[in-house]
């Protein structure tokens, strides 16, 4: 069996301080898992240097849809419904369809304004593969972690021409080859889904219905990438492995547990396998029996940063954050840099209502924002943690940095008025909150309007 990868950033664990929602409760919501994420974005990264993109200015989006998608969007984005990555057999396959889309994304074939007038928040995610944050208190900031539904609606709307379609694929074939990887998948992958160029729009899969398919085209791109040197290129060990853990973590916690224990039965031993059935454990609330078996995992992976996340998260759920403390604690010392894996160790000591730790807490969101800047889950929390403290104008600063990261413009603005008012002159704070509300489009005399207006 092969070992987990080791190095990367690890997800955002899943719970809020006192409440959370399972996201299989929710259709259509953009989900963040940074394990998975990194799996993706090993084999994605040269496949988008290839196709003349930047990978540090590409975002990869995880749509919790069970339907077959992917798309490009304004601002250099693409997106994948987790239905697709399911049904992908390999690896190859799944980046045959990514290089797809960067070939959409590099040719300028995106989305048009219709998304950002939809209400796209891309950054507004949920915090973990299991659960949308619903803090106390404010049960409208859950509500703020789904995806825009006009924004999901636009995207079935999305149709791209043939000819955008050929050049995609085409842009595909070269980028692929460039990247050292084989085209076979991207051809597999459509000729698996052939039959769907005979069924009506109302029945074929989404990805079908704005990527139309033909037997012409999948001939022609078979032919292309035939003659290419890396076509006999095959998947490895470890990469197939990878997409195995990923499929798993997914199916595990987008289905019923009883689902994944038809698909992951008691026979199979492979880490996968344990990894799933460990995860059904915990949604179906066997608190316990998860915590065996992520031990047993963790007796023989015990560097694997995301067997602990996922022990913190188990226990966190329960009710018990400080046990959970300890196993983010570790997580974080196995990935110091990992942005999310602080906020979870901050949300931890938070749960505990120790007034005399708070400071600890805010310094651990701190420095997780120097690595993720647009995280608003962190600057949900550093707002809870400064106001418990007493702290009012950097909770206000807080409130304005969230509001402004989901692209609340209107608010983002009233909130920094107020932490301006609330802080010293001349301080960093100060000047970010002068910065928010400058960059929400406020003039010099609208900022003078709104202190006067504080003061009535």
């Amino acid at each position: 069996m092969s070992q987990p990868r080791r190095g990367w950033l690890a997800a955002i664990t899943a719970a809020t301080l006192w409440a959370a929602t399972p996201i299989v409760a929710q259709a259509q919501s953009l989900i963040r898992d940074t394990e998975i994420e990194m799996i993706i974005r090993e084999g994605a990264d040269p496949i988008l240097e290839a196709s003349g993109l930047d990978p540090d200015d590409v975002t990869i989006l995880l749509v919790n849809d069970p339907t077959l998608n992917a798309f490009a969007t304004q601002g250099q984005r693409m997106g994948f419904h987790t239905g697709l990555i399911l049904e992908a057999d390999t690896p190859n396959q799944f980046l045959g369809v990514l290089a797809h889309e960067a070939g959409h994304l590099s040719a300028g074939h995106t989305i048009r304004g219709d998304i950002e007038r939809a209400g796209m928040q891309p950054f507004l995610l949920t915090m973990g593969l299991g659960v949308l944050a619903a803090l106390a208190g404010a049960p409208d900031a859950g509500a703020a972690l789904i995806g825009s539904s006009n924004y999901f609606g636009t995207l079935s709307a999305l149709t791209y021409s043939r000819s955008q379609e050929a050049a995609a694929d085409q842009a595909a074939a070269t980028a692929l080859e460039a990247a050292g990887v084989s085209g076979q998948g991207l051809v597999e992958f459509f000729e698996e889904f052939r039959y769907q160029e005979l069924f009506s729009d109302e029945r074929r899969f989404p990805f079908f219905r704005s990527h139309p398919l033909s037997s012409d085209r999948i001939a022609g791109l078979r032919r292309r990438v035939q003659g290419q040197a890396h076509y006999d290129v095959v998947d490895t060990e470890e990469a197939l492995f990878q997409h195995r853990v990923m499929q798993a973590k997914l199916y595990a916690f987008l289905n019923a547990p009883a689902y994944t224990l038809l698909r992951y039965p008691a026979t199979d031993t492979s880490y996968e396998a344990r990894y799933a059935r460990a995860i059904a454990a915990y949604r179906a609330s066997n608190i316990d029996d998860a915590l065996n078996q992520i031990d047993a995992l963790l007796e023989e992976h015990p560097d694997n940063p995301f067997l602990w996340e996922l022990k913190g998260q188990v226990l966190f759920e329960g009710g018990r954050p400080a046990e959970a403390e300890p196993a983010h604690r570790r997580s974080v010392e196995l990935l110091p840099d990992a942005g999310l894996l602080r906020v979870n160790l901050a949300q931890a000591i938070i749960a505990q209502e120790n007034p005399a730790r708070l400071d600890e807490a805010i310094s651990e969101l701190h420095r997780s924002l120097t690595y993720e800047r647009d995280n608003p889950f962190a600057y949900l929390l550093m707002a809870q943690a400064y106001g418990t403290a007493g702290n009012d104008g950097e909770a206000r600063l807080a409130q304005a940095e969230y509001h402004f990261s989901i692209r609340e413009m209107e608010e983002a603005q009233r909130t920094a008025v107020f932490a301006r008012a609330r802080l010293t002159p001349g301080t960093a704070s100060y000047r970010r909150a002068v910065d928010i509300i400058l960059a929400t489009g406020a003039s010099l005399e609208d900022i003078e309007e709104l202190d006067r207006s504080q003061q009535n």
